[in-house]
């Protein structure tokens, strides 16, 4: 039986209501490669950087369900096991095989899952057979000109595609998935990168189609400039707030994201179990492609 959003509210720090959570999760990073190419989107192989997109190992599935153990030994408070990177859950077959040995093995755990969506659709009861409880896509334009200049390309069934082309795959597929796994019954949160100069007037509009498709939650996280916007600047608190005002005239509204790393491990906003649960931190920054 699927978790309820009201359960995820008592069991997920992503949907808590209020700042606070006493529960924790472990990320898992067992997805190694991407298949957009968001220009906003850095992902890196490294120990100090805390944002999404970043792991200190990829791991094997087979590892991940030791880590979950080691993991609940160090935070028993942890009551989500979530894969988020550093590449896409749905670009190989790592998460969904990690996802059925976590069902198996762990079955008290949340098991959350984030996609960029673009396969979402077609592997929709893949992701359900799975037992993924909560799924996070991030959405961040549903008008393709729009998308276009977040995003400079998609691979998908074997061809690569760039520009408004792709953008309008992308949002097609994205929206046609999140309709097909919310209808089964599935709780699933929206996250949208708010990029001053781009979407930061298309946030309603999102909002609005998403809800509209089955979404229960939306995030808005605030661009972090790297990659090709680089010298785009960070919205304003103003920017953030104009965001969110918009958004919720359509959605409920999730306001304290940590923008957790993609093996983050415990509490978030309190100590991280990472280092002891990977023991592979590395010191070394090593930018790897979209795939």
């Amino acid at each position: 039986m699927a978790v309820t959003y009201e359960e995820l509210t008592t069991k997920h720090p992503c949907f808590a209501r209020g700042e606070h959570s006493s529960n924790g999760r472990i990320h898992l990073p067992v997805s190694p490669t991407c298949n957009i190419e968001c220009r906003f989107c850095e992902r890196s192989i490294n120990s100090y950087e805390n944002r999404p997109g970043v792991a200190a190992t990829v791991i094997r599935p087979e590892e991940a369900a030791k880590a979950v153990e080691k993991a609940l030994e160090l935070c028993p408070e942890i009551k989500v096991a979530g894969i988020a990177g550093p590449g896409d859950t749905l670009a190989s077959n790592c998460a969904l095989r990690t996802f059925g040995l976590i069902k198996e093995k762990f079955p008290q755990l949340v098991k959350c899952m984030s996609t960029n969506g673009l396969l979402l659709a077609e592997k929709a009861q893949e992701v359900i057979d799975a037992g993924v409880d909560s799924l996070t896509v991030t959405v961040n334009a549903v008008d393709p000109e729009i998308e276009a200049k977040l995003n400079a390309g998609i691979s998908w069934h074997g061809k690569h595609y760039e520009g408004v082309e792709a953008a309008k795959i992308l949002i097609e597929q994205q929206i046609k998935g999140i309709k097909l796994v919310s209808d089964a019954g599935m709780t699933v949160k929206v996250n949208t990168v708010l990029v001053p100069g781009i979407n930061v007037d298309h946030i309603g509009e999102i909002a609005r189609t998403v809800a509209e498709a089955g979404a229960s939650i939306y995030n808005i996280i605030p661009l972090i400039p790297q990659h090709q916007l680089k010298d785009c600047p960070p919205p304003t608190c103003e920017e953030i707030e104009g965001a969110i005002r918009a958004a919720q005239e359509y959605i409920d509204v999730f306001r304290h994201c940590h923008r957790c790393r993609a093996d983050a491990v415990g509490i978030p906003g309190g100590k991280d179990f990472g280092d002891e649960v990977y023991m592979q931190r590395l010191s070394a920054k090593d930018t790897f492609s979209h795939g």
